[in-house]
């Protein structure tokens, strides 16, 4: 079996900078404090602006030899609407927008120019070995089709020889129907099959079913919580959304998954994206993800399962 490394979505949400980190650890040297815990984290920031060369620089600077960062891409790059601020000065004029000052239908080319832009910053963990995977989260307007596969192809094409993690949100990818379109369509690109943990919400379309299913080397879960309360909350934020703290009892169902996992996968991750805050029993809070990172490491090892439990300097 391969050794599954465990992380977070994001070293620097609100959650853990101020009920994880110690008192008074200045914002410079979190991500150094967090690899002493985890030796892989997923960069979230990236969804909302385009990462800066100079910035990457600095997380390859501040991490071990061997920590593996996966960045999530661009909004515009998974056809999510993106402001016109969010983009680079020099992109702003040719940018189409909507009468809400949104990115809208801008054509390959643009979309092109930001792939690269995004491509070349992240130059400096790539070039350390440390860059693991792009995660293409798609909305959930974002459906099985023509068109979208087209998308996928092309999105695919622009990464070269940078890894393809996908995320669906919408369940017609993921139904009975074409489940096996989906996952024979990914392997095909060599595109990994990111595998989530979510509410189970009945009839709800933009909750995708977990599926234990590999199209790469790489196997990749993500835990989103399952506070199906919250999931579709009309203007609620993504920390009430992923607000919820796993049980023992809930990680326990995940030793047996992904001990299979590891034993097919190359490389094996799992991340926490529930970013919220739960009493610690004490009088205090605790950040829901890294508690929950914590716990899953414990089961795995309890178990006998290959697990990491920091970087290696």
């Amino acid at each position: 079996m391969t050794e599954i490394r465990i992380g977070t979505c994001s070293w620097a949400d609100e959650a853990l900078s101020k009920h994880w980190y110690p008192k008074g650890l200045p914002a410079g040297e979190r991500l150094a404090h967090y690899a002493q815990h985890f030796d892989t984290v997923e960069v979230d920031s990236t969804y909302y602006r385009l990462p800066a060369e100079e910035m990457v620089r600095r997380w390859a600077e501040r991490t071990p030899d061997d920590f593996v960062m996966h960045v999530k891409a661009f909004g515009l790059m998974t056809r999510h609407p993106v402001k016109l601020e969010a983009l680079p000065p020099d992109l702003r004029d040719e940018a189409p927008t909507d009468d809400k000052g949104r990115v809208e239908r801008p054509s390959r080319e643009f979309r092109g120019e930001v792939f690269r832009r995004f491509l070349d910053a992240l130059e400096p963990l790539r070039s350390e070995g440390k860059l693991g995977g792009i995660l293409f989260q798609f909305p959930s307007y974002v459906v099985y089709k023509d068109r979208s596969l087209d998308y996928l192809q092309w999105a695919r094409e622009q990464l070269g020889d940078d890894e393809m993690l996908v995320e669906f949100r919408h369940v017609s990818w993921l139904d009975d129907e074409h489940r096996d379109e989906t996952l024979r369509f990914l392997e095909e690109l060599g595109a990994t099959n990111v595998i989530v943990d979510a509410p189970r919400i009945e009839g709800a379309k933009n909750v995708a079913p977990t599926v234990l299913a590999l199209t790469s080397p790489t196997a990749y879960v993500r835990f989103h919580g399952r506070n199906a309360e919250t999931w579709n909350k009309r203007g609620g934020s993504a920390s009430e959304r992923f607000d919820y703290l796993y049980s023992e009892e809930e990680l326990e169902e995940w030793v047996a998954p992904l001990r299979e996992l590891a034993g097919q996968a190359e490389q094996a991750y799992a991340f926490f994206n529930n970013n919220a805050t739960s009493p610690d029993g004490h009088g205090g809070r605790m950040a829901q993800a890294a508690a929950n990172a914590k716990q899953l490491q414990r089961l795995l090892q309890a178990a006998n399962v290959p697990v990491s439990a920091g970087a290696k300097s």
